[in-house]
């Protein structure tokens, strides 16, 4: 051991002071622990989450489709539409399912009524011309 090398360390481990060390951790631990909180408090991010993602998405959502029913309803004979095909016609009859467009001169088209996208006021334009 003469030539530079370093002798190799041995390092002693008393069992007794390690079990003695990990006792004395879990205690400290197991004292210091205060009341856990009711159940209940960890669903509170989950019901805000949801509550949030109500008046984000689902409520606007809902208010859209509302509005939509009451424009389709409301259809009357001489209106312009657009259906959700893309076609844009003249409102010529209504009924209670289905609705005759004119797409031109002598061309008519008869359409499911739920298929109607955006009712286009007068003088207006459609929204993808």
């Amino acid at each position: 051991m003469t030539d530079g090398a370093s002798a190799p360390h041995i390092i002693h481990v008393d069992p007794d002071g390690l079990y003695r060390m990990t006792f004395n951790l879990l205690a400290a631990a197991g004292a210091g622990a205060a009341a856990a909180p009711p159940a209940w408090i960890n669903f509170l991010p989950i019901i805000g989450m949801i509550a949030i993602f109500w008046f984000l998405i689902i409520r606007p959502q809902m208010k859209r489709q509302k509005e939509h029913q009451q424009k389709v309803a409301g259809m009357k004979k001489g209106d312009q539409v657009v259906t959700a095909g893309g076609l844009v016609g003249k409102v010529v009859k209504v009924d209670d399912t289905f609705v005759e467009l004119e797409l031109g001169t002598n061309v008519r088209v008869k359409a499911v009524k739920a298929t109607i996208g955006d009712i286009i006021p007068p003088g207006g334009t459609p929204a993808n011309d």
